[in-house]
């Protein structure tokens, strides 16, 4: 699945999203929409991931979730 296809139904992957990375919390996640940039923001701070590895693990989800 394309990330932009996530960002689009956002509302419906929050909880798969909150499942894969349970420090997220609700607030997290309704603050951006689905923007896989901010996302990947929110891991580096989160997790303290480098910017490639939050990408990697952002489009790891995105492949696990293809219809």
């Amino acid at each position: 699945m394309k990330w932009y296809q996530i960002a689009g139904d956002w509302r419906e992957f929050t909880d798969l999203v909150k499942e894969r990375w349970g420090k997220l919390t609700d607030a997290d996640l309704t603050t951006f929409g689905g923007e896989s940039g901010q996302l990947a923001l929110l891991l580096q701070k989160k997790y303290g991931y480098a910017r490639d590895v939050a990408d990697r693990e952002i489009a790891a989800f995105a492949n696990e979730h293809n219809e």
